[in-house]
């Protein structure tokens, strides 16, 4: 489950991984500017009887991958990525109006 709140400054994605570390998480931005949340957890259980007559193992493997656009106001270089009690946050601040109207650079054609 993802949240995604929009406040003045910024915007926050709450993603939902109880049990997960922040090593199970990979947070980047692709090639196309959207950010690409990935999450791989494996684990495997053994239980073995005294005697030793069976060996039970169990294996559970986790993954999940969510791609989402930014905004073009979101400052790229400032993106921030915690695990919390089951929860990773992101943090995308938002670029200053000044910043979103900078006026684009002019090229020379020589």
């Amino acid at each position: 489950a993802i949240n995604v709140l929009e406040t003045e400054k910024e915007y926050k994605v709450e993603l939902a991984a109880p049990g997960m570390t922040k090593d199970d998480f990979n947070v980047r931005i692709d090639e196309d500017n959207n950010l690409v949340i990935s999450m791989e957890k494996k684990t495997e259980n053994k239980e073995e009887k005294k005697d030793g007559r069976y060996l039970r193992r169990e294996f559970s493997y986790s993954k999940f991958q969510q791609t989402m656009i930014l905004p073009d106001n979101v400052d790229k270089e400032k993106i921030a990525a915690s695990v919390e009690h089951g929860v990773l946050n992101i943090e995308l601040p938002k670029l200053s109006e000044e910043e979103v109207k900078k006026p684009n650079r002019q090229i020379e054609v020589k």
